[in-house]
């Protein structure tokens, strides 16, 4: 069995169907079930055995020892994370919380589970970080891609962090020894993701025709990465990753913020046009956030040299199958566009 934190989020639900649908073995999925957090995500998996959720909190050091020691889990994926920037922003407070304190209630509970193991389980266990490219900070215009070896600029609440978050996972494996992985992605995107995020954002707007919002000139860069390829990365540094290692999971796609809006109108336009006019017509130019990051861009060159791994989608294709997945889910976005949405979507965007 393993023990997924978060798995009930985008990416974590992701990795949880993805995992049940290519393997046999079991998943614990240990989630809070915080604003992001969908049970509806995991629907399909209603009655499958092989899924044990428990709806609990990884700050909860009781609860998490006593899964460790009821399910002896092979290994621990840590996907539990606030991961918005602009909440990050006018919250702070949470993500300390989470990402900070929650990561390091999880290494002491995995540290002692893993000090009781003997022999193959021991040796075999693996606690693997999900964490992000923006602990890197920002790049200019002609920057080499993050590598694994770039220092650590992180320029938000929200990435600050999880940069501290992954140096409590490095340092509990030089001083404990424990054995862990780490994994930086760029900006996932794909099914199941809520729309606060920019992707799914401007779809659910462009379908209610109401204004599509880029922050300042929309130049932003960004590295998009498909979350199935993202589950796949992470599967193979699960299985051959170097122990204390970091791999940076990328998609090669990087594309302005702007260029993204335009894209994802041009298909609507396509899948279901709108007798008002192009979507085009919804983009709507508003105040940038502070401390906005111009560029991201990650070099996925290790994880193809020493695991062979290299995304199967393109921007493309990818993007296409995003569409079509929240034009055949309609019932899944309106469900998640609650009234503690419609607060955050006015705190947010009513005062640029």
């Amino acid at each position: 069995m393993i023990l997924v934190t978060g798995g009930a989020g985008f990416i974590g639900s992701n990795f949880v169907l993805d995992w049940l649908a290519q393997s046999d073995e079991p998943v614990l999925n240990l989630d809070a079930l915080t604003y992001a957090g969908n049970l509806a995500n995991l629907a399909s998996l209603h009655g499958n055995s092989r899924h044990v959720f428990v709806h609990g909190d990884i700050g909860d050091r009781a609860l998490v020892d006593q899964l460790l020691s009821t399910h002896q889990p092979r290994a621990i994926l840590h996907f539990a994370a606030e991961s918005h920037v602009d909440r990050s922003i006018h919250g702070p407070g949470a993500f300390m919380k989470t990402n900070v304190e929650g990561t390091f209630n999880l290494l002491e509970a995995a540290r002692a589970y893993w000090g009781t193991l003997q022999g193959d389980a021991k040796a075999n266990f693996r606690f693997h970080h999900v964490s992000t490219d923006e602990v890197y900070g920002s790049l200019k215009p002609k920057d080499p891609p993050f590598a694994e070896t770039n220092p650590y600029e992180p320029n938000s609440p929200y990435s600050a962090s999880k940069a501290a978050s992954d140096h409590l996972v490095r340092a509990w494996h030089h001083t404990y020894g424990l054995p862990v992985l780490t994994t930086n992605c760029s900006n996932n995107y794909g099914p199941y993701h809520f729309p606060e995020k920019l992707i799914p954002l401007m779809i659910v707007n462009a379908l209610a025709g109401k204004p599509l919002p880029v922050y300042g000139d929309g130049q932003q860069i960004r590295d998009w990465l498909y979350v199935k390829d993202h589950c796949s990365g992470i599967r193979a540094v699960l299985a051959g990753g170097r122990l204390g290692e970091t791999y940076n999971i990328g998609g090669w796609n990087e594309m302005a913020n702007i260029d993204i809006v335009k894209t994802v109108c041009a298909l609507l336009d396509e899948l279901r046009p709108d007798p008002a006019g192009p979507y085009a017509r919804l983009i709507t130019y508003v105040t940038d956030r502070p401390g906005h990051d111009r560029r991201y861009a990650i070099d996925a060159r290790k994880i193809e040299r020493e695991l062979g791994w290299r995304p199967a989608e393109t921007f493309a294709t990818g993007i296409r199958k995003t569409v079509q997945w929240y034009l055949s889910n309609a019932e899944w976005v309106a469900n998640v566009q609650s009234g503690a949405y419609k607060d955050w979507l006015a705190a947010n965007y009513q005062a640029r």
